[in-house]
């Protein structure tokens, strides 16, 4: 059976009116700034993405990829794409698979906002936790190879690969729970009383501070380009909520998939996970823990919760960009609709933890 999700969330389509931008600025810019780059180029906007449009920049001779800021009004401290050109610069020295980036612009004159380029990498991108495309031994192994993937970003050291200073250091979560208090309350457009909860109660439980290593910030399965035929991740995409931090902090929203429900597109509770071939959660903890040397996950539940709740902020603010007209997915309303579930599993975990 063929995953559903993919012609939904796959591939490219025409640029949408409210995101184009001046083509032939751009290719002045990547001749000035690409070794070896020769057009004529064409542009298509890719479907997936809530935040960033992206765009699939083709020529004769090499694809690239273009990520920018969305126009209109934003969010104070979103849409960084001068951070995720940044990271991914150290990222693809240091050998962690992420696309080569080319360049970064941040002069609005030439396509209206700040934008980076960087190679296309060929291979798969998955939508659907289930792989139903798959066989039982191919999903046990893509799920290795995500886990696997995290675990190897938490190992690198900020410090030896020129990223000493791409976040600030100590209490990760107050300052992250803080964060996406404000951002909540920015785009809020209804009071939700379990996120008025979550935020009363989720200071009172932090987690004590771990090493400073890269968060991710929402390393997922749709984010990781496969390899076309093996188990292995080619790329880690979307490195906007990426800063340094605390690694449980991703390695538990990753986790979350797993006490989501599997009828959301990023959920697996329900599914028959033996039967399917997918690990437990158990399992995915114990391999990350094994590839990190962590004895364990400590004060799992409040981690929990947080994800959820930073998840339901993340889906407002989507929300709120339906609101301001400028959301950057035909998708972006559905995700809004996502913040109460949210929410109230965010709740439930909380009580979990003692609330």
């Amino acid at each position: 059976m063929t995953d559903p999700s993919a012609s939904a969330f796959s591939g490219s389509k025409p640029v949408d009116e409210r995101l184009r931008f001046d083509e032939p600025a751009l290719e002045r810019w990547m001749a000035a700034t690409i070794p070896d780059f020769a057009g004529p180029m064409s542009a298509q906007q890719f479907k997936g993405g809530q935040s960033n449009p992206t765009y699939l920049i083709t020529t004769p001779g090499r694809d690239y990829v273009l990520r920018r800021k969305p126009p209109g009004v934003l969010l104070p401290s979103a849409h960084a794409v001068d951070r995720e050109f940044k990271v991914i610069s150290a990222l693809h020295a240091a050998g962690y698979p992420v696309a080569r980036p080319w360049g970064l612009c941040e002069d609005p004159e030439v396509i209206g906002t700040a934008f980076y380029v960087m190679d296309r990498v060929e291979g798969r991108i998955l939508w659907n936790l289930g792989l139903p495309d798959q066989t039982l031994n191919e999903r046990r192994a893509i799920y290795e190879a995500q886990v696997d993937a995290l675990a190897d970003l938490h190992k690198l050291d900020p410090d030896q690969i020129g990223l000493s200073d791409y976040g600030k250091a100590g209490n990760y979560f107050a300052r992250q729970v803080g964060r996406w208090t404000k951002q909540y309350r920015a785009s809020e457009t209804e009071s939700i009383p379990a996120m008025d909860r979550l935020i009363d109660w989720l200071p009172q439980g932090l987690p004590p501070d771990g090493p400073a290593r890269i968060v991710h910030g929402d390393f997922r399965l749709d984010n990781l380009i496969l390899d076309p035929d093996r188990a292995e991740v080619r790329a880690v995409l979307d490195w906007e909520l990426s800063t340094l931090g605390d690694p449980l902090a991703d390695i538990s929203y990753f986790l979350i998939a797993w006490v989501i429900p599997s009828s959301e597109r990023n959920g697996l509770a329900g599914l028959d996970l033996p039967a399917l071939g997918i690990p437990s959660m158990d399992e995915i903890i114990a391999r990350y823990c094994a590839r990190t040397g962590r004895e364990g996950l400590p004060q799992l539940d409040w981690l929990l919760s947080y994800n959820l709740f930073r998840l339901a902020a993340i889906c407002q603010g989507i929300g709120g960009r339906v609101r301001d007209g400028t959301a950057a997915s035909p998708h972006a309303a559905a995700m809004a609709a996502r913040v109460k579930p949210l929410s109230a599993g965010a709740w439930h975990f909380a009580e979990r933890a003692g609330a």
